[in-house]
């Protein structure tokens, strides 16, 4: 959930950056240029909006719910179809997941403190609304993209489309059957590293459609 980080970057300090590749960046449900028609149903929604009550007012709840031995283990939620698609599946089959998720980190408490101060950051009030920033490199010094999975389950294409479609001076790649792991993907790691560095813009991924602002 690093890219909250990121947009404050590119709000306060563009020029002591020399590019920025967002991989599926997490979009913030209160930034007020989200249009509720898109974000009205989404169910996600509801799960961050209670998940952050809880980390800000029952902590100590939250992290005993967290690391409950009834609770599933990391391997089942990674094989869950309501996170991942089947490319993302494959993919953690090769990779050694999420070691910061299992109930042994999270029974760290500095672990568990450490990725609840993360969600609240990234999920919380900001004092700026990214889709806010003007063009921070008008003479192309530098460049920043962004990299979605059409398939992705945990941020919504949609919401990244908006996203983009709202900051032209952004290049938005997507990778058509990709999840939330397109990091992992073959091909994927050496073609964001190209666009950013090269600037090549592999076919491949872009959008399937124009992004069309509600």
């Amino acid at each position: 959930m690093g890219s909250y980080s990121t947009w404050s970057c590119l709000k306060y300090i563009p020029n002591r950056l020399a590019g920025v590749a967002f991989i599926v960046p997490v979009v913030n449900y209160r930034w007020p240029s989200l249009p509720d028609s898109l974000i009205r149903e989404d169910y996600r929604r509801k799960l961050v909006q209670w998940s952050i009550w809880f980390a800000n007012h029952a902590p100590g709840l939250l992290y005993w719910w967290a690391t409950q031995n009834w609770l599933p283990s990391t391997s089942v939620l990674e094989r869950n179809p309501l996170f991942f698609n089947d490319r993302d599946i494959d993919t953690l089959k090769t990779i050694s997941g999420f070691p910061m998720l299992t109930q042994d980190k999270l029974r760290e408490r500095s672990v568990f403190d450490t990725l609840r101060h993360d969600f609240m950051l990234a999920f919380g009030k900001w004092e700026f609304d990214p889709m806010g920033i003007t063009n921070p490199y008008p003479k192309n010094e530098s460049s920043v993209h962004i990299w979605q999975g059409y398939e992705d389950k945990v941020v919504p294409v949609q919401l990244q489309r908006f996203v983009s479609g709202k900051l032209p001076w952004i290049r938005y790649h997507e990778v058509p059957d990709g999840g939330h792991l397109i990091v992992h993907y073959n091909g994927v790691c050496e073609a964001i590293l190209r666009a950013l560095l090269l600037r090549e813009e592999a076919v491949l991924y872009r959008p399937r459609k124009a992004r069309v602002l509600p």
